[in-house]
């Protein structure tokens, strides 16, 4: 028999900011794989361990839930799951119920519903260090006595953290019954809950306060309606600002190292379609996104540690009332924050915003979020056209690039506002949240999120960017250029025919052929625009010299400012890729949010750069 199959399945369960993801992280380490469940777009995350005895573990994160009496999707695949009742996949052998020692009051009930699936379960009070700083006492020989299962310590950001858990599933593992599905699934009474809830924290629990002192003397600025606004302001200012200054460096070197690279592969391999391919094709296409890898990590650094400190539910609360004119909701700010990243996880996350109203509005105006994949289109145009000076403090170049994500949420937020005044439901929803208690985020979680995400991106690279570059290089090479043909053989390649029959629609936005025939596979996925280009440009050019040189000075010397200027307008409206789309789709099960959504994205990005392009013109920078 398999390893696999011998493994120990342990599910882990708790409410969201119970520290369960870090228990996760410290458990499994780079042993990850993420995944969806089958026929939904809720992330499943499982890993391996072994334990000291040998044992080998498979360990299931499940979505954060505050009850088994599901509110949203997350929940109820919790449920469903805890119950071994979710197609395709076994009964978990052990539940772990992880609760946070410093908010128990509100954790213990809902592991008092884990308890009454009957599973074999254990208690992981995580964050005692936390607790014991705070003066909160947890007798766990009371809480284990009166609860009936095994009740352990943890400390999720210390190395050995998980000792005493992984001592005790080794113990328990010895005689557990087979897993078998749970249909009988009792509901256990609210008051019943709340009643036992406070029986075992009289019993168990000392606690001086109820918040801590840093909590609220935090809270007392970052909450404030304008101090709290302002120090929002000023961190997503800077984690822009850091985005350029940061990434410099790394990002000279992998493009000087993409250059070498495509000058050895042209200067050993024999002229013909091979060398073309792998030069002008896939080095100059692919090393054209990979060459923005560092900005994308930046920024996912910023975001992972706002999430991991607690700041981003109170970000959300800061937001509500803005929100809530706009016709949104400060449940709304997570989606929307995740879809800087990409708009996928974004429409995702909506799930968590119970009101189908608030919902669909935040769906609909999540691709407007300036994603990662515009970041690459972003850096290409400013770095060609906005020169690295200093205005005061700051970097000019910055100071765009933070323009520009502000003009999306800008967009977003009036778009909304549309969509408020044309519903007939003009009611408004409050905003139920918990605030996590304030923590440093932990170097560990940190780079396995980073190194996650680095590994999507690489992987995009590596499918489906390299396809379409391919794809692409055979567009523009065939077929050849007739016998005696005065132009350049590209202009009679399929691309270069497509592309110069694209101008006319787009010259009033200023686009060239070139811009066109990368309008195209973006639509794939945004960032393969700039492959697309490098790709164009390197095969466009007349001798090796200029097919070696980066992509920005190309662009800088074929290209007005107000083609840049329209196509930096295009993409802050652009129409989503075909993933974003698709996961419309599963999420809203509509074709006709899909059609609503694409076709005002691109009336928008239309419309906005021609704009652009007419006034740039006027202005004498075209």
């Amino acid at each position: 028999m398999s390893e696999a199959a011998t493994a120990i399945r342990l599910a882990l369960v708790g409410n969201p900011n119970c520290g369960k993801t870090a228990l996760f992280n410290l458990l499994t380490g780079s042993r990850q794989k993420v995944a969806n469940y089958a026929g939904v777009t809720v992330e499943r995350k499982e890993g391996r361990f072994h334990a000291p005895s040998g044992r080998q573990y498979a360990l299931l994160d499940l979505p954060g839930a505050y009850s088994l009496h599901a509110a949203s999707l997350d929940e109820a695949i919790t449920r469903d799951l805890c119950r071994g009742f979710y197609p395709g996949e076994p009964a978990p052998d052990v539940i772990v119920c992880v609760v946070d020692a410093t908010n128990l009051r509100l954790h213990l009930r809902f592991a008092l519903e884990v308890r009454e699936l009957g599973r074999p379960m254990v208690l992981a009070v995580n964050m005692m260090d936390a607790a014991r700083r705070r003066g909160i006492e947890v007798d766990l020989a009371v809480l284990e006595r009166e609860l009936g299962i095994p009740v352990v310590p943890t400390v999720a950001v210390r190395r050995d953290g998980a000792r005493a858990l992984v001592a005790k599933l080794d113990a328990m593992s010895q005689g557990l019954p087979p897993p078998t599905p749970r249909t009988d699934h009792p509901v256990p009474d609210a008051e019943v809950l709340h009643s036992e809830t406070r029986r075992l924290l009289s019993l168990a629990v000392s606690m001086p306060r109820r918040t801590a002192e840093i909590d609220d003397m935090l809270d007392r600025w970052l909450l404030h309606p304008v101090v709290g606004l302002m120090s929002l302001a000023v961190v997503m200012f800077l984690i822009f600002q850091a985005v350029y200054a940061w990434a410099t460096p790394l990002m000279d070197l992998i493009d000087a190292g993409t250059a070498a690279l495509g000058a050895w592969v042209g200067a050993t391999l024999p002229e013909g379609p091979l060398n073309s391919l792998l030069v002008n094709g896939i080095i100059a296409g692919v090393g054209g996104v990979i060459v923005f890898l560092p900005q994308i990590l930046i920024l996912f650094a910023f975001i992972l540690a706002l999430e991991e400190s607690g700041y981003l539910p109170r970000a959300a609360f800061l937001l509500d009332k803005m929100m809530a004119s706009a016709g949104l909701s400060g449940r709304s700010f997570i989606p929307l924050l995740s879809s800087f990243a990409c708009a996928i996880p974004g429409i995702m996350a909506t799930r968590s915003i119970q009101d189908p109203r608030d919902r669909l509005a935040t769906i609909i105006v999540a691709p407007l979020m300036t994603c990662s994949a515009r970041l690459p289109v972003y850096a290409l145009l400013i770095a060609a056209f906005i020169p690295a000076r200093k205005v005061g403090l700051f970097n000019l170049q910055g100071l765009v690039l933070f323009a520009l994500y502000a003009a999306g949420i800008v967009s977003a937020l009036v778009v909304s506002w549309v969509m408020k005044r044309w519903r007939r439901d003009r009611s408004e929803h409050p905003l139920l949240l918990e605030l996590p208690s304030y923590r440093l985020p932990h170097p560990r979680d940190l780079a396995l999120g980073l190194w996650e995400r680095a590994a999507i991106f690489m992987r995009r690279v590596g499918g489906i960017i390299l396809a379409l570059t391919i794809l692409l290089w055979f567009l523009l090479n065939f077929p050849g250029a007739p016998a005696g043909a005065p132009g350049p053989a590209i202009d009679y390649s399929f691309a270069g025919r497509i592309g110069h029959a694209m101008t006319t629609f787009f010259a009033p936005l200023g686009f060239n052929w070139q811009i066109c025939i990368a309008l195209i596979p973006g639509l794939a996925a945004r960032e393969v625009a700039v492959s697309s280009l490098a790709t164009v440009y390197a095969l466009s050019a007349t001798d090796d010299t200029a097919a070696a040189q980066a992509l920005a000075p190309l662009v800088a010397a074929d290209w007005s400012l107000a083609t840049a200027l329209s196509l930096l307008v295009w993409y802050i409206y652009a129409p989503m890729c075909l993933s974003t789309l698709a996961t419309i789709r599963r999420e809203t099960h509509s074709w006709k949010q899909v059609g609503i959504s694409a076709g005002y994205l691109f009336a928008l990005a239309y419309l906005a750069s021609m704009i652009t392009y007419q006034v740039a013109v006027a202005l004498g920078a075209g």
